[in-house]
C-alpha cells in the first residue's frame, strides 16, 4: 500500500512539473509556429475553435464553451472506465487493510505473501490497479493542449464573452468564483463515494479550490471559462458515472443484507443448539 502511494505522489509530482514547464511557454502559436506541439497539435486546437466561434457569430467565447465540451465528451470513455476502476478499487480497502494486518512484517517472505495475496484479491474482483491510471496518462495531454490553445492564442484572447474580454481578467471574479465551486463539488462528489476517507483525500478537497480560485483570478477571463465549463462537466460526469448517493445506498443496502444474513445465520444456529441439548 505504501509503495501504491509513492507511486501516485510521483504521478501527481510528474503530472505537475508537465503543467508548470507548460505554463512556461508564453510564446504565441500561430500557422507559423514550428515543432510537432505547437504546429500540429495546439495550432490544430486554435483553430478548431475558431471554427466553432464563426459558427456562433465570431464569439471566441462560445467557440471556448463549445470546444470544451466537445472534447469532454470525446475522452468521456476513458473518464468512465478511471472511475469505475477507482470504484473497485476502494472497495477492495477493507480487505486489503485486513491482508496488512494479517503481514505486518517487513521481511521478505511477509512482504512476498502480502504481495501475492493482494494480486490474487485484485483478480478476483477484476481490478487492474495500474490500468486505472492509464485513461489518466492518456487525456492529460489532450487537455493540456486545450488548456495551452487558450494561453498562448492571442486571437482568442481579443474577444468579448458577456461582460469579459477574454484576454484580461475577470472584473467580478465571477468566473474564479465558479471554477472553485465546480471544483469543489467535483472532489466532494468524489471523496462521497469513498467508503474510507484519509487526512489526505479530506484536505485536496478544499485545497485545489482554494487553488482553482487563486490561479483563476490572475489569468485572463479565456482561461477561467474553460476552467468553469471543464470542472462543470465533471459534476455532471461523476454524477452520471459514479453517482455517490446512489453509490451510498446501494452501500447501506449492502450492509443491511449482509446483517439480516448473519442474524438469520446466528439465529438458526442457537435454533439448532436448542434442538441438541433437548
Amino acid at each position: 500500500m505504501k509503495k501504491t502511494k509513492r507511486n501516485l505522489a510521483l504521478l501527481g509530482s510528474v503530472s505537475l512539473a508537465v503543467i508548470l514547464a507548460g505554463c512556461s511557454a508564453t510564446s504565441t502559436v500561430d500557422a507559423n509556429s514550428t515543432g510537432f506541439w505547437d504546429h500540429y497539435v495546439v495550432w490544430n486546437f486554435i483553430r478548431a475553435i475558431e471554427a466553432l466561434s464563426h459558427i456562433f457569430g465570431n464569439s471566441y467565447g462560445w467557440g471556448i464553451v463549445v470546444f470544451t465540451i466537445i472534447v469532454r465528451i470525446i475522452i468521456l470513455p476513458l473518464m468512465a472506465y478511471q472511475l469505475k476502476s477507482a470504484r473497485k478499487t476502494s472497495e477492495l480497502q477493507p480487505q486489503l487493510k485486513a491482508l496488512q494486518a494479517k503481514y505486518p512484517g517487513k521481511d521478505m517472505e511477509s512482504r512476498q505473501n502480502l504481495q501475492r495475496e493482494q494480486q490474487e484479491l485484485y483478480a478476483q474482483a477484476g481490478v487492474n490497479p495500474v490500468a486505472g491510471c492509464l485513461p489518466l496518462l492518456v487525456q492529460m495531454p489532450v487537455l493540456f493542449a486545450m488548456y495551452q490553445a487558450i494561453f498562448r492564442s492571442e486571437t482568442l484572447k481579443t474577444g468579448h464573452f458577456f461582460w469579459m474580454e477574454l484576454g484580461d481578467k475577470d472584473p467580478y471574479y465571477l468566473m474564479p468564483i465558479l471554477a472553485a465551486i465546480f471544483t469543489y463539488a467535483t472532489s466532494k462528489l468524489s471523496m462521497m463515494s469513498q467508503p474510507e476517507q484519509n487526512a489526505m483525500t479530506s484536505s485536496m478537497t478544499y485545497i485545489a479550490p482554494v487553488m482553482i480560485f487563486i490561479t483563476a483570478l490572475n489569468v485572463p477571463a479565456a482561461l477561467s471559462l474553460y476552467w468553469v465549463i471543464s470542472n462543470a462537466f465533471s459534476v455532471g460526469q461523476t454524477l452520471l458515472i459514479n453517482n455517490p448517493f446512489k453509490i451510498i445506498e446501494e452501500r447501506k443496502a449492502k450492509e443491511a443484507a449482509e446483517k439480516a444474513r448473519v442474524r438469520k445465520l446466528n439465529k438458526a444456529k442457537k435454533k439448532a443448539l436448542k434442538s441438541k441439548r433437548k
